[in-house]
């Protein structure tokens, strides 16, 4: 058996996760709370993007990973005199977490069974990467810079396995709103 016939250990990971029947319970017992909360009237309508045409989150997602993203290349090239932009930085990424999250339920709130089992194993690990960041933040605050930047590190590790997730979902998947205009799109 060559390389190529093999499928690869991340992709399996995600198609257990997908079928992962035993995440039913905690999905079925949040799900009405979340869509009450972030899926449904107005609120929902602006979380999901529904007045942009396409779904909210991945542009807030942006902001979130560039800015923690942007503090650990600080870290590594800026020197010393960089940490305070560093420490900024994962700021900015932490307060701009909820309401990617909240764009997040939104869209989740709609999905379908497989998704939302990814979705629910994605939220937990945006979760542990935001508490890192947080944690990254407060020994920034405390002066020690090397324990923020390693943190950081690490925290890029866990929020690359998030992303990893989200894109599947919003790639291979298709969860995230769009405007049906763009289902007939001409190209030239």
């Amino acid at each position: 058996m060559s390389l190529s016939d093999r499928t690869p250990v991340h992709i399996d990971l995600v198609r257990r996760i997908e079928g992962a029947q035993g995440l039913d319970p905690a999905v079925h017992a949040i799900a009405p709370v979340v869509r009450q909360a972030f899926g449904v009237g107005r609120r929902g309508e602006v979380l999901r993007g529904d007045w942009l045409g396409h779904a909210l989150h991945p542009l807030l997602t942006d902001l979130v990973i560039g800015s923690w993203t942007s503090a650990t290349l600080l870290d590594l090239v800026g020197g010393r005199e960089s940490g305070k932009a560093a420490q900024r930085l994962v700021g900015i990424g932490l307060l701009a977490f909820a309401p990617t999250a909240w764009s997040g339920w939104a869209e989740w709130s709609e999905a379908g069974p497989r998704e939302q089992r990814v979705g629910l194993v994605h939220v937990g690990t945006n979760a542990a990467a935001a508490g890192v960041y947080l944690a990254s933040w407060k020994a920034r605050r405390r002066g020690e810079r090397v324990r923020g930047a390693a943190l950081a590190l690490a925290g890029a590790a866990v929020s690359g396995s998030a992303a990893y997730l989200g894109g599947h979902l919003a790639l291979a998947r298709k969860v995230g709103t769009h405007d049906p205009v763009f289902d007939d799109a001409v190209t030239s």
